[in-house]
This record gives structure tokens, sequence and C-alpha cells, in this order.
């Protein structure tokens, strides 16, 4: 008996040394975690107004404020007119006598000809050079960020532009535009997530549409040059010329490169808030007595990639078909395939197209002048328009009027004389002015974003290789239409993509109704929650979201925290419940 109760007092000793011990340290916690939750309703606090601020802010405001954003913005957009330049280029030399020359083989009738096979080798050599680069480009950023993987790329085109250039054959030319493509692919995916980056949501769509503008421009300079060496030159110097131009943007861009900031959004991720701090200064000039802070606006960063770990913690490629980001990959990889699936290869083959369907070569070239500065005046059309309408709508509507267009081109292609030819190149340049009006330059805005920060990078790339993947099969289909020695459909061929794409354009337009969101006027964390609410597409412009308050899933980063407390609180109590009942039975 007396061994029973001196077991007992010591069991009750240690029962009480472990009550006492599990109390503090639990009251610790619950000071620790009380602290944390101050800290982060002080961040959120800041969060909310940095939030505020980017909801309420004018268009005037925003261009006086991030005027400094845009001029980084659109020097390195300016790399896509090298992309423009090119595409443009290689097209239209498929009808220029002295690279046939040079390149092709004489037919029985004594004129020059490119085969058929070789045209879609050539195109389809930058595409493959493309998806690389592409590739390459995910995974450089998320390591060196976007300045000085543009900068590593610029030297790489300037490397590379020797290759055509001196191309003494068509296999080292071939050789020649896989190499280019490489770059091309850095580019054409660096710049549109540099552009969403480095501005306020209200700039973001017009930043991202400039990439289309840049994309014409090149196109427009390219087809300018061709135009003046058409008759000016007969000899090899009336293409190299043209390719040794291309010399001239890397090296500017380079220059301003080595002064550019980085992406604040880089560096959140990278955890150098205090840098990411300084570059937005950089980025704005705010005027004497705004309310913007530089500091909040960092805090809004954070605060929007924390909630994103909390929701999806991975940067790899693999993440991009995971959980919600699966849907945004699913649609920013849709939009971008189907400005290749809508057509738009008649832009590109469009004075090949009209030599082959009775047009001389002058008068191909100057409907070709015309087709791009329509283009150019599209895209800055759209700028006006986005201010009043949705991408969605835009986007969806703008498929939908170039299925009628094709449809009409179509049945053109039946008719035959020069009144059919006429319309035939009237209904190129409606069609141009439809696509960089809605298709080509929305895109751009919706890619950058429909992903989420972590993970854009990786999925603008994955999206940008759907795009080349279309676009290969474009560069296969397209020589053998037009081509003399292939099917020679000329006019014809504008029946072909009627007839056949346009069920695929009809498609996409229903597709883009029941899967695009509109995006318009939301930060990136608000279309963080509304992804992972699973909200339906049609509904994202109605559906009201406080990305400080909602957290209403159970994965964002708020209610994890809530939920930590919640649990250490509770813990707590039940401890010393336990505790207390353990000493009384003893």
């Amino acid at each position: 008996m007396e061994q029973r109760e001196k077991e007992c007092g010591q069991h009750e000793i240690k029962t009480s040394a472990i009550v006492i011990k599990s109390s503090c340290d639990l009251s610790g916690g619950m000071t620790r975690s009380k602290s944390q939750a101050e800290h982060m309703e002080e961040m959120t606090q800041e969060a909310r107004d940095a939030q505020t601020f980017d909801h309420n802010i004018t268009m005037r405001e925003a261009i006086c404020l991030y005027k400094k954003g845009i001029c980084w913005s659109l020097l390195l957009s300016t790399a896509i007119i090298m992309e423009g330049y090119d595409s443009a280029l290689l097209a239209s030399f498929f009808g220029f006598s002295q690279f046939v020359q040079k390149f092709g083989h004489q037919l029985a009738d004594g004129t020059y000809s490119l085969s058929a096979s070789w045209q879609t080798g050539l195109a389809v050599g930058v595409q493959v050079g493309s998806i690389i680069g592409v590739f390459i480009n995910g995974w450089l950023v998320d390591v060196y960020g976007y300045k000085k993987t543009m900068m590593g790329s610029l030297v790489l085109m300037i490397g590379v532009i020797f290759i055509p250039f001196f191309a003494p054959n068509v296999v080292v030319l071939f050789i020649g535009c896989i190499a280019q493509g490489v770059p091309w692919g850095i580019f054409s995916t660096l710049a549109c997530s540099f552009a969403s980056e480095v501005c306020c949501t209200k700039l973001r769509p017009i930043l991202a549409t400039w990439i289309n503008a840049c994309w014409v421009i090149g196109q427009l300079i390219a087809t300018g040059v061709l135009r003046g060496f058409l008759t000016g030159r007969s000899d090899e110097w009336a293409y190299r010329i043209p390719y040794g131009l291309q010399w001239t943007w890397p090296t500017l861009i380079l220059i301003g490169c080595i002064f550019a900031p980085e992406s604040p959004w880089f560096l959140v991720r990278q955890g150098r808030q205090e840098e990411a701090v300084a570059v937005v200064r950089r980025l704005t000039t705010p005027e004497e007595g705004s309310r913007f802070s530089p500091e909040a606006t960092v805090k809004l960063m954070s605060y929007t990639n924390r909630l994103e770990e909390s929701i999806s913690a991975g940067t790899s490629y693999t993440d991009c078909f995971k959980g919600i980001d699966r849907r945004r990959t699913e649609i920013a990889c849709a939009v971008w395939s189907i400005q290749n699936i809508c057509g738009s290869a008649f832009m590109g083959y469009s004075n090949y197209f009209l030599q082959q369907a009775g047009f001389s070569a002058e008068a191909s070239f100057n409907l070709s002048l015309g087709q791009y500065g329509l283009g150019l005046v599209g895209t800055i059309s759209s700028w006006f328009l986005m201010e009043r309408a949705g991408r969605r709508e835009i986007y969806t509507y703008g498929l939908a009027v170039l299925c009628a267009v094709l449809l009409v081109i179509g049945f053109m292609g039946i008719a035959s004389g020069v009144a059919a030819l006429r319309a035939v190149g009237a209904m190129l340049l409606v069609y141009t002015f439809i696509y960089d009006f809605s298709v080509g330059p929305v895109c751009y805005s919706l890619v950058a974003e429909m992903s989420s920060t972590r993970l854009r990078a990786k999925t603008v790339v994955l999206a940008r290789n759907f795009y080349n993947l279309f676009g290969i099969v474009n560069y296969i289909i397209m020589p053998r239409f037009l081509n003399p020695e292939a099917l020679n459909w000329g006019a014809k061929t504008g029946f072909f993509f009627a007839g056949t794409l346009d069920g695929l354009c009809f498609l996409c337009t229903v597709y883009c109704y029941f899967r695009l969101p509109e995006p318009k006027g939301r930060s990136f964390g608000e279309l963080d929650i509304l992804f992972e609410l699973k909200t339906p597409a049609r509904k994202f412009a109605t559906t009201p979201v406080d990305t400080t308050l909602l957290a209403r899933s159970p994965s964002t980063l708020l209610e994890n925290i809530g939920i930590d407390i919640a649990k250490a609180n509770s813990g707590t109590v039940a401890h010393l419940e336990q505790a207390d009942s353990a000493r009384l039975i003893v």
C-alpha cells in the first residue's frame, strides 16, 4: 500500500512537471502564433491598400506613374521586331527572284523555283529552333532572371546572323534558320512575361499587345526593304543586305538592356524584397502627394507569391499540369494555338500567294505593305477597345468574324478573272485588319494573365510551343498548295482554308465561349482565387473577390495560417484539460 502511494506521488510530480512544461511551451506557441497573426494582418493591410490603389488608378495616372516601366517594357519587346521581320522576310523570299535563283533550281520553262520541300524545311527549321529556345527560356528566366537571359540571347543572335548572311547553299541556310530560331523563341516568351510584370494591372493589356504591334512592324519593315531591293539590285546582295539589317536590332537593344531593371516579381520569388522595392522605385515616377507606395506594392507581390505557394508550391513544368494550374495551362496553350489554327498563315504567305494568284511582283509587295500597315492600325485600335470591352469578348467575337472572312475567301477562290483576284486581295486586307484588331494582340495579354506568377515563364513556354507546333503544320501544307511544282492551287487555296480550317475556327469560337475567362481589371491575386474556387469562365467578370479577406479555399495562405493558429489554441486547451483530469484521477 505504501509502495503504491509512493508510486502515485512520483507519478503526480512527473505529471505536474509535464503539465507546467507543456503549458509554458504552448503559451509560448500561442504568443508566437499571435505575433505571426499580427504580422500577417499588418502585411495584408498593406497589400489591401496596394490592391485598392491598383484598382482605382486611371489610365492617365497609370501612364504618368509607370512611364519609365513602360519604356523598359517597350525596349525589351522590340526584340520581337526581329522575329516579325524574319518571318515576313523568309516567306517573301520564296517569291524573290534573286533568292530563288541562288537557292532554287531552274524549271523547264527557264524560270527558277525553290522546291516545296525546301520551302517547308526552311520554315520548319525556324520553328524547330524556336521550340528549343522557348524551352531553354523557361529554365533560364527562373534561374538568371529576365535581364541576363535577354542579354545572353541578344549576343547569341548577333553571332548566328552570320550563318544565313554568308550561306553558300540551301543546306547552310537551313542550319542558319534553326540557329536563329533559338534566340527568337527566347524573345517571343520573355517579352510577353516581362511586359506583364513591370507595370500595373491597367497597363498590362497595352504592353502585352504591343508585342503584336512589334510583330507587325517587323513584317512591315521586311516588306518595305524587299520592295526597295526588288528592282534595285539583281545580284546576291539583294537578299543578303536584308539579312544583314538584322544586326541593327540586337546591337541597339543589348546596349539598352545593360541599364534595364530586373522584374520585381522575379526578385520577390527569389526572396529579395529590398531589391524588389528598389526596382519598383526605378520603374515608377510618383507625383507629389501620391498614395502610391513601392513598399506596399512589393508587399502585394509577396502576398500573391505566398498565396500561390500555398496553392501549388512547385515551379517545374510538371506543376503546370497539376491541380488548378492544369486549367490555366490548357487555356494559355489553346489561346496561343488558335492564332495558327484560324487561318493566319495567309498573312505570312500573302506576297507569294498573290503572285501565284496572278499579281505582279511589284503589285504583290505593294499590297503586302498596305496589309501590314492595316495590321499596325488594327493593333493600336485594339488598345482603345480593350478599355471598354473585355479580352474574352474581343477574342471570341474576333474569331467569329474571321470565320466569315475565311468563308468568303474560299468562295472567291472558285472564281477566276481579274475581278476575283482583286477581291481576294481586298479580303486579305480585311482579314489582316480583323486579326490584328482582335485575335492577334489580345492573345498576348491573355497568355500573360492566365498563368500564375510562379509558373508564368513555364506556362508561356508551353503555350508558345503549342503555337509553334501548329505553325509547323501550316508551314508544311502552305508551300505545297502554293508551289507550282506541287498542288499549285493558287487562289483556290483560300477555299481549302475556308472549307477545312473554317470548321476549326468555329470550334475555337465555341471553345472560347465556354472555357476562356475574363481577366480584365483583375490583379494576379484575384485571378489566383477565382481559379482556385473553380469559377466558371463566363462568371469571371461578375464574381467579386477580395484576396485579403475572402480566402475561402482551404488551400489558400490566409486560411492555412488561421488553421495553424486555431490548432495551437485548441491544442493548448486540450492539453491543459487532459493534464488536469490526469492529476485529479491520480
